[in-house]
């Protein structure tokens, strides 16, 4: 790896640099130009008045990350509270589709075996490109889904049973300040194509298909995701969109069948800038997906490093991406996983939006992309041999907690 370090008191004083770290919740209308900001979170703005110094520094760094935590679950409790129609919490108290569970390669009984139970099979998806199936079903009417949870454990024990829990995208899209379109910086063309599991995206995509209800429709972190993998060198990029105006939008049977979709359209790179709970029908789909040659590439979200470990970047084998900002700082909001991979640029760039306008970003769902163009690059190859010729070894020397094995795409900032 190459070497450039980043002097001990710029990285202490990022470091310690207040924030108040935001998921993005998933957009559920049409959003364009002005209306980014307030729609997918203020995390950009925040994080600029920390690095500007206009937020108090007197917090000590566990205050200021035990403050970050409690923002998450306010933030996911008002969530819950504004989508009661459509979300629930499950039995971990993550939020869930309501009234739905979901069985991982069910018996083929299912059904006499729900008989009186109060339990209904609603359907069972048979993922034939990643080899697993998923059956869905209803809860007993008025039946808490975590209650629920647990009567269905009970009655089958030897089944793997999940609630249809929701990730959420990790990034931040500033509103455009003019009406005119963005061009994109021109670079080496990447043959290889990348697939995006995200809201929908504008503009230009090889191919879109729809996993949720309304979608495809154009989004700005969907739309933001693809300008970027099209600005890194990709020529081909399809794109999944979980989301649509679904108020239960990213759930893990969608995500699974994107995946599904993807790998059955021959895509052999994965770039999936979401965060949410370790779903075991997740963790099936991209343990499946990898078997079949799929690199899967995700982010370690923005809610700082006392939030819950990401997924799915935290899975076994996905490359966990963290985020730098011009000056090749740790993202100050970056969280964490398991394991981390690699840095890539996640601030001081901009990206397309839903109208095409080029837009500030900020986030690690921003840095994903550009790994996952490098990755693409390295179809036919040891991947991740690749990356680490590539990478360029910041702070201390080798792999670290902050930039992982180094920095990737890093003249990939536009």
């Amino acid at each position: 790896m190459h070497k450039n370090l980043i002097p001990g008191a710029l990285f202490l004083a990022t470091a310690s640099a207040p924030v108040a770290a935001q998921i993005a919740m998933p957009v559920t209308a049409p959003v364009s130009g002005g209306a980014l900001d307030s729609a997918i979170g203020t995390v950009a703005q925040t994080a600029r008045r920390a690095l500007d110094g206009s937020i108090s520094g007197l917090e000590s760094l566990p205050e200021r990350a035990s403050r970050v935590a409690r923002d998450r679950v306010e933030r996911l409790s008002q969530f819950v509270r504004e989508r009661r129609d459509a979300v629930e919490r499950d039995s971990h108290g993550e939020p869930a589709r309501k009234g739905v569970l979901l069985i991982t390669d069910p018996p083929a009984d299912l059904s006499q075996r729900l008989a009186g139970s109060g339990f209904s099979v609603t359907g069972i998806d048979q993922l034939g490109d990643v080899g697993i199936a998923v059956a869905a079903v209803r809860v007993p009417e008025g039946l808490p889904l975590a209650k629920a949870e647990a009567a269905l454990r009970r009655l089958m024990p030897d089944s793997e049973i999940s609630a249809d829990t929701l990730s959420f995208q990790s990034g931040s899209a500033a509103a455009a300040r003019s009406g005119s379109p963005g061009r994109l910086t021109a670079a080496p063309e990447i043959a290889a194509p990348v697939g995006i599991v995200d809201g929908g995206a504008a503009g230009a995509v090889a191919e879109q298909r729809g996993f949720a209800l309304g979608a495809p429709m154009p989004s700005a972190h969907g739309s933001a995701v693809a300008s970027l993998l099209q600005g890194a060198g990709v020529r081909r990029v399809l794109v999944a969109d979980v989301y649509g105006k679904d108020r239960a939008g990213g759930s893990a049977l969608a995500i699974a069948r994107a995946f599904d979709w993807l790998v059955g359209r021959g895509v052999r790179t994965i770039n999936i800038s979401l965060v949410g709970p370790a779903n075991p029908v997740l963790a099936k789909v991209v343990a499946a997906a990898q078997r079949r040659g799929v690199v899967v590439v995700a982010p370690v979200g923005n809610d700082g490093p006392a939030a819950p470990p990401a997924y799915p970047a935290s899975f076994p084998l996905v490359l966990a991406v963290t985020g730098v900002d011009a000056r090749n700082r740790p993202l100050i909001e970056a969280g964490r996983a398991l394991h981390l991979d690699y840095a890539a640029p996640g601030a001081d760039m901009r990206a397309a939006n839903a109208a095409g306008q080029m837009v500030p970003v900020r986030g690690t769902s921003f840095a994903a992309p550009l790994v996952a163009a490098r990755a693409a690059a390295a179809t036919g190859q040891d991947v991740r041999q690749v990356l680490d010729r590539e990478a360029v070894d910041l702070g201390p020397r080798g792999a670290d907690g902050s930039f992982g094995r180094g920095l990737i795409c890093g003249q990939c900032r536009r």
